[in-house]
């Protein structure tokens, strides 16, 4: 596959098993309407969270290589699986190379709780990775911290169920708990999550603080552009690109309900652990 002709305008590029990361080019959007962004969702392997990390690294370095063909300036891993898994080997591996990371709020939900009680919602690979145990080292000293996965919670997510009964159910098993607790605040530990954060909150209440990572990725990646003689920040709108590993129709049809706009998709598949 050759590099997009048409995107002239230093893109950056983001990934992530599926649509969880769209949370994050929402924020993007939002912040760096000027700046072209490349999005691939490697749906082919979705989800990370339950993989080994050895698997979710090799998936990662592939993948920054296609957004670097592509022309990308930046990577921005949003994904927390893949981030507790691969950044430090990507930014090992790539060394010329920006990244920009997901890493659990647990540092800045520390700092507001109340009751001494987080809650962080993420997958078993964000969970067993050192990332995540470095951030709980440093930030969550006297603090109790509860974890689950939610098991399935990706899965109906990016089936566009972002308020059905299942959804319900798997963050009701997870919550409730933790409201007995006394949690008062809680962390989105995986970018999927941010699309059910209004469900979230009617499970959990208004007195509980909910944690969306993705306005601090936003901010980081746009220092690391303006640092790096990298930012855009004059009109006309950036141009978005979008790929899947799998059939498109799937993330063409979700498009819509989560960035409100319809989007083509160009489908690049893997053929022997590669990337065209």
């Amino acid at each position: 596959m050759e590099p997009l002709p048409a995107v002239t305008r230093a893109p950056l590029g983001i990934f992530d098993s599926g649509v969880g990361g769209l949370s994050v080019l929402r924020a993007m959007r939002k912040l760096l309407p000027y700046q072209s962004i490349l999005y691939l969702a490697d749906q082919a392997h979705v989800p990370y969270g339950a993989r080994t990390q050895e698997e979710v690294r090799a998936f990662a370095e592939e993948i920054t290589r296609f957004l670097l063909r592509q022309g990308a300036c930046l990577i921005v891993v949003a994904c927390n699986a893949a981030s507790a898994a691969a950044l430090y080997h990507l930014r090992a591996s790539f060394p010329g190379v920006p990244f920009v990371g997901m890493e659990p709020a647990v540092k800045p939900a520390a700092s507001i709780t109340r009751t001494g009680v987080v809650g962080v919602l993420a997958t078993p690979v964000t969970f067993q990775g050192t990332l995540y145990a470095s951030v709980i080292d440093r930030f969550a000293r006297g603090i109790t911290v509860l974890e689950d996965t939610c098991p399935g919670l990706v899965r109906e997510i990016e089936a566009g169920h972002l308020t059905g009964g299942e959804t319900r159910a798997i963050l009701e098993r997870a919550l409730k708990p933790m409201l007995a607790r006394g949690v008062d605040t809680i962390v989105m530990g995986c970018t999927h999550y941010p699309f059910v954060i209004p469900l979230i909150q009617e499970v959990v209440g208004s007195d509980v603080q909910v944690i969306d990572p993705a306005p601090a990725v936003a901010r980081q990646a746009a220092r690391l552009l303006q640092a790096n003689g990298l930012l855009t920040d004059t009109p006309p709108a950036g141009e978005l690109h979008f790929f899947t590993t799998a059939p498109a129709q799937p993330l063409i049809g979700i498009l819509p309900s989560l960035l409100e706009e319809e989007y083509p998709v160009q489908v690049t598949e893997w053929q022997y652990g590669k990337l065209p």
